[in-house]
């Protein structure tokens, strides 16, 4: 089992919204990014935890927990024209970008980017990098394991 932190604008789609979402699951689609593309293509699996991440908001921060509920697809953003996330030089046959559904876990208390830099566990996360932008990173068992304790998240072994 791996775990990744994924960077989702909540004016796009919050926690919230999956929490509401049919059985709590949206695909996570619009990633235009190839390293996190490859992370979703290459290296997610069903059963993946993941921190929900609220970014480019007044209070970035860790919203929930969720997993990853499904394999990776083309993302059908990437060839609709009216979308954002339209890309004319992908095709149907050779796809450039891909969706994986993830599905909510667990809520627990939000927890801010200012809180988790003050937090020596997770001082080499991929997150906490100076410099760093990408939309999906790795995290690992040590980093998992504070950011529930810090959110007053229990989640069973599966």
């Amino acid at each position: 089992m791996r775990y990744w932190l994924m960077k989702s604008e909540p004016d796009e789609v919050s926690f919230a919204d999956v929490l509401a979402a049919p059985g709590k699951t949206v695909a996570w689609f619009g990633v235009r990014n190839y390293q996190a593309r490859n992370f979703m293509r290459d290296q997610m699996e069903v059963g993946d935890g993941v921190l929900f991440y609220h970014s480019s908001c007044a209070v970035p921060g860790v919203a929930g927990i969720a997993k990853v509920a499904g394999g990776a697809y083309p993302d059908a953003s990437q060839f609709d024209p009216s979308s954002h996330y339209f890309d004319p030089k992908a095709t149907r046959e050779q796809p450039r970008w891909i969706s994986v559904d993830v599905t909510a876990v667990a809520e627990g208390r939000y927890l801010p980017l200012t809180e988790m830099r003050g937090v020596p566990a997770l001082e080499d996360m991929v997150l906490l990098q100076k410099g760093s932008r990408l939309s999906i990173s790795p995290v690992t068992k040590a980093q998992w394991d504070k950011v529930l304790a810090l959110m007053g998240v229990s989640i069973p072994a599966t």
